[in-house]
């Protein structure tokens, strides 16, 4: 169920990339618009949790996320009903404000039950189930716009909410402890962001899942117009682009379960970290030399994207070790990080599009080298 929420969000960007070159045209908009929309469900996504994170500690889990979840479909509906661009924006935006709400409680939810180690486990178990949205929603969306418009794949979505909805109502637990209740209801929200942003290791690991998650996000945002426009590859073609990337990240996902039984979290975060900025190097040189056409876009977004699965569950993991009782805060703060930082990404990388791969590479490489710097001064081990 929680893998389930987990994935809810991002299957709702994965499955509509296929249909964004086409939904700009038809809605008379320019590439920069259409990468707007997937800007702002990331803007939607990283603000909403912030909201949904001590709202989750202070009155339970399961409310805040059936009322996201309603959120979310009316949303969707307006999306598949939008006659221009500017109003897409808009319900992409509150779309994303409601379907926020299953990443911050499947994450407390994790932490109010484990222990941080074994926490690392659990989240790289939840995005290894989560690892299929890649997979599975460009396949379909590029499905579906073979027989249908791309206003059919927002009805899709709006149903997918409902049968999420009904899910939750009937199947998930409340998880929340009274001790982080009556710590909740004696912190304001303000209070509990800024005794978090006051400790230095959870900030460390959090900013570290946040400039990893703007490298992915970006090339998201930003791949369709690089692949599909530039590269002249089609829709459906590109949906396997973007399947095989998805199929990296689950077996890594896989890989990180099993080492996580003999390697501590941080040790594997740090060494998957390099093996990000060695990817996103490469990425850069072939963008700005024009190595390899194609091939050489795609073989290092490869290896970025497959190295993620070494380190989201082990910088979330870190993230949520040192203050349990700020569970759904910490959380929302991550989650903020990561789509703000997508949001940020995506828009920078959408300015300066030149038709090239070379934007995406140099935002891109900015984000790893961050995460590492991070690393090294937030995140140094204890002697």
């Amino acid at each position: 169920m929680l893998a389930g929420l987990s994935a809810f969000a991002p299957l709702s960007i994965d499955m509509y990339l296929p249909a964004l070159p086409a939904m700009t045209h038809d809605l008379d908009a320019s590439a920069a618009q259409g990468s707007l929309t997937v800007a702002a469900f990331f803007a939607g996504l990283c603000l909403g949790q912030l909201v949904h994170g001590p709202l989750s500690d202070r009155i339970g889990r399961r409310l805040p996320l059936l009322g996201g979840l309603a959120l979310y479909i009316a949303a969707a509906v307006c999306a598949a009903l939008a006659r221009s661009i500017e109003l897409l924006i808009v319900a992409r935006f509150v779309q994303a404000l409601g379907g926020c709400a299953g990443m911050v409680v499947s994450r407390a939810s994790v932490r109010d039950r484990f222990s941080p180690q074994e926490s690392a486990h659990v989240f790289s178990l939840l995005l290894l189930v989560m690892s299929l949205a890649p997979i599975i929603a460009p396949l379909l969306g590029s499905w579906v716009m073979l027989i249908a418009s791309w206003r059919a794949i927002f009805w899709i979505l709006a149903a997918l909410g409902v049968l999420v909805g009904v899910a939750t109502l009937v199947g998930l637990p409340e998880t929340r402890s009274p001790e982080t209740a009556a710590h909740a209801r004696a912190e304001s929200p303000f209070a509990a962001y800024r005794s978090l942003l006051g400790e230095r290791r959870v900030m460390g690991y959090a900013l570290v899942a946040g400039l990893s998650h703007m490298g992915l996000l970006t090339y998201l945002a930003v791949s369709p117009s690089v692949l599909v426009n530039g590269f002249r590859i089609s829709p459906q073609a590109y949906g396997w682009v973007v399947a095989i990337n998805g199929i990296g990240l689950v077996t890594t996902n896989y890989l990180n379960r099993r080492l996580l039984a003999r390697l501590s979290y941080d040790y594997i975060l740090r060494r998957a970290n390099l093996g990000c900025v060695m990817a996103a190097a490469a990425l850069l040189a072939c963008a700005a030399g024009g190595f390899g056409g194609l091939w050489g876009v795609t073989i290092p977004l490869f290896f970025m994207v497959a190295m993620m699965g070494f380190t989201q569950a082990n910088a979330l993991a870190g993230a949520m070790a040192h203050d349990p009782q700020r569970a759904g805060a910490t959380s929302a703060l991550v989650g903020f990080l990561q789509f703000g930082g997508g949001a940020l990404g995506a828009t920078t990388a959408g300015w300066f599009d030149d038709g090239t791969a070379l934007p995406m590479a140099v935002v891109i490489l900015a984000a790893y080298t961050g995460a590492a710097l991070v690393l090294h001064g937030f995140c140094a081990r204890r002697p």
